[in-house]
């Protein structure tokens, strides 16, 4: 096959920064900083917040809103109500602050969709988007994005991101929907006097903080039982904080938005996500991705969803059956439900079928691995791809050495349980460019597309840096053994 490689290169930059809360370890430490910066004089706390604003008010765009928010959230530690000036807030705001180099490790795992504006373009070119997972300090991961456009002749045209990075604002007062946070915690078997008595008392849709006050609510009524309702409490907390959603401004271009690690099972970072533009079957269009939150200890899938990557609603997965990694979901409906791919014994390729997105019950396998490149390990990378021969989904192998490969096989339109066809050589190895990086030897992917009969693949160079190579579709299809 005819399959080349694009030279684009997106590399991580350690020049890309973003502010985020620098969190003490301790309550104590907190009120001693905040006392010390209290102790100084007003020329004092002036001269020092000139040398932050100088240092670092270029860098990001709403420097100064940043710093008050920050001041807002340790206010309860300050040791007097006594009004406090801008300048000071200012100040003690920036001692809870830092920048995070957040793709200075590495910027991998592409996943690729059509841009929701189509506007202004010439006629056979189209505008997409870029996820990709950078990684940073500590090896935390968030997903950031990058734009571009394909013109009549396949020809990719990245657009140049900006050196700025902003983070969301969560939403205030997200919504949750009672019967769905119910079903929730029946599936993790959390049930019981306390969840029957907080959920009687919440309406049928309510927010955080409303949850929040009913548990306290129940607790107080309970107290003989407080040691036994705490861990309950604190994981119906940590579902809903699981469940949350983020608000980037209008005006931000998509090189600048950054999706980091917000609920208790991100800490340790937000990984793969698997982009797919869904478009339901009265014609409305949402993006889905499924990714992995991972809090140091714990994998948990999780799926994000957005009209217009300006407001995104990220919920978990739910289930017997969501466990390990690679959900992908098909970008339609198949016979009246929704369909997604997965991996959960880590080897092989699994078809899952289900009326709601965030509830998985039942699996089968479809694809195992087959040949000498995917020995080890047989998984796909992205959603798959509706074309006239059937469902096309790339793979990823592993084979002797912890190699990985690129593959590909084709699902049957009306019954994707079955494969129809299979590549039983690699569609694409890393070559020696490609091969040396954070982790060696491997190529892969989390979403490609197809245009003017051409397959578009975003791809990782080795867990450090991304790029794309093209095929015809044609060339592809025609490659397979039918099954």
């Amino acid at each position: 096959m005819d399959v080349k490689r694009t030279g684009i290169v997106l590399k991580p930059t350690n020049s890309r920064v973003v502010i985020r809360p620098f969190e003490l370890t301790t309550e104590q430490r907190v009120e001693k900083i905040i006392a010390r910066v209290g102790a100084l004089s007003d020329s004092e706390v002036d001269h020092l917040l000139d040398a932050v604003m100088r240092d670092f008010r270029e860098r990001h765009q709403k420097t100064r809103e940043f710093l008050l928010h920050r001041f807002e959230q340790v206010r309860e530690f300050l040791l007097t109500d006594r009004p406090q000036s801008e300048a000071r807030r200012l100040l003690i705001g920036s001692y809870f602050s830092q920048e995070y180099a957040l793709e200075s490790a590495a910027l991998f795992n592409p996943s690729m969709v059509w841009h929701p504006d189509q506007s202004g373009l010439p006629d056979g070119s189209r505008r997409f988007i870029v996820s990709l997972r950078a990684t940073g300090e500590g090896h935390i991961s968030s997903i950031t994005f990058r734009s571009g456009t394909i013109d009549v002749r396949n020809r990719i045209r990245m657009d140049e991101p900006t050196r700025y990075v902003t983070a969301p604002d969560l939403v205030p007062n997200a919504l949750y929907e009672k019967h769905l946070f119910t079903r929730k915690l029946a599936e993790l078997g959390i049930n019981g006097t306390l969840t029957e008595q907080v959920m009687a008392a919440l309406s049928d849709q309510f927010t955080l903080r409303e949850l929040e006050r009913t548990i306290e609510n129940v607790k107080r009524y309970n107290r003989a039982r407080q040691r036994e309702f705490e861990p309950i409490a604190h994981t119906m907390l940590v579902l809903a904080k699981s469940n949350y959603e983020v608000q980037f401004s209008p005006e931000l271009d998509v090189s600048e938005r950054i999706i980091f690690p917000s609920s208790p099972t991100e800490t340790n970072g937000i990984e793969d996500a698997r982009f797919v533009q869904f478009t339901h079957d009265d014609g409305r269009v949402t993006y889905y991705a499924t990714y992995t939150a991972y809090d140091g200890r714990v994998i948990l899938p999780q799926l994000l969803e957005t009209q217009d990557f300006l407001h995104f609603k990220i919920g978990t997965l739910n289930g017997p059956e969501v466990r390990n990694k690679g959900f992908a979901l098909f970008p339609r409906m198949v016979h009246g439900q929704y369909a997604m791919l997965s991996r959960q014994d880590g080897e092989n390729v699994f078809l899952m079928y289900s009326d709601q997105p965030f509830f998985w019950y039942t699996k089968t396998v479809i694809a195992k691995p087959t040949f000498p490149w995917e020995f080890v390990q047989l998984g796909n990378c992205g959603s798959p791809i509706e074309t006239d021969a059937g469902w096309l989904v790339l793979t990823h192998g592993v084979g002797p050495m912890r190699k990985y490969a690129l593959g590909a096989f084709l699902l049957d339109l009306e019954d994707p349980s079955q494969v129809v066809g299979r590549l039983e050589a690699p569609l694409l190895e890393p070559n020696a460019n490609e091969r040396e990086g954070y982790v060696p030897n491997v190529v892969y992917s989390c979403g490609a597309l197809v245009h003017n009969r051409e397959l578009i693949i975003p791809y990782a160079m080795s867990d450090y840096a991304s790029t794309f190579a093209t095929v015809p579709l044609d060339d592809v299809l025609n490659a397979m053994t039918w099954c």
